[in-house]
């Protein structure tokens, strides 16, 4: 029986400087680790990131010691349970309107209801000039389980507000 590899996955905050990226991939390399996937930004002068890595079941506590003793950076770790994922279809989601406190929280809920799931968020605040006030966009990535139809989904959005553009792919 060959040797089980361990998921981990990071959550990391540090103010933002030069090198964070390279002194956690050489970590991640240094414990024989596989980098699988992250999504990183720059907000407000810190460096925020989630990754997903992969080594040796036996490695995986001193990788996760190893990063935790990086200096200057706060990072959480856990280790992913192997599961079984059910079949689901992933689509792009973009949603704009006039921004309002709270509207992350709707349409969170509004997905959530209708039993899809937010794989991945990002949302921005730009400048109207003409509407003279802040206009949201979010885009993301939903699964919808089986037997849920994107117009569904949009549906589920739309009835949040008449302000609000829906679009998916």
């Amino acid at each position: 029986m060959g040797l089980m590899n361990a998921c981990v996955v990071l959550t990391v905050l540090a103010p933002d400087r030069p090198g964070i990226v390279k002194a956690l991939s050489e970590t991640v390399a240094a414990h024989d680790g596989n980098w699988l996937e992250s999504r990183m930004a720059r907000l407000a002068g810190h460096f925020a990131g989630i990754l997903r890595v992969e080594c040796p079941d036996d490695r995986a506590d001193a990788l996760i010691k190893a990063l935790e003793s990086l200096e200057g950076v706060s990072i959480q770790a856990t280790r992913e349970e192997p599961a079984s994922t059910p079949e689901v279809e992933l689509v792009k989601l973009e949603v704009v309107g006039n921004d309002r406190p709270g509207i992350v929280r709707e349409l969170s809920a509004a997905i959530a209801a209708t039993g899809a799931n937010l794989e991945e968020l990002q949302t921005t605040l730009e400048s109207a000039p003409m509407a003279g006030h802040p206009i949201f966009q979010a885009r993301g990535t939903v699964a919808l389980p089986e037997g849920l139809s994107s117009s569904d989904l949009i549906a589920a959005i739309e009835n949040l507000g008449a302000d609000l553009s829906v679009t998916v792919e």
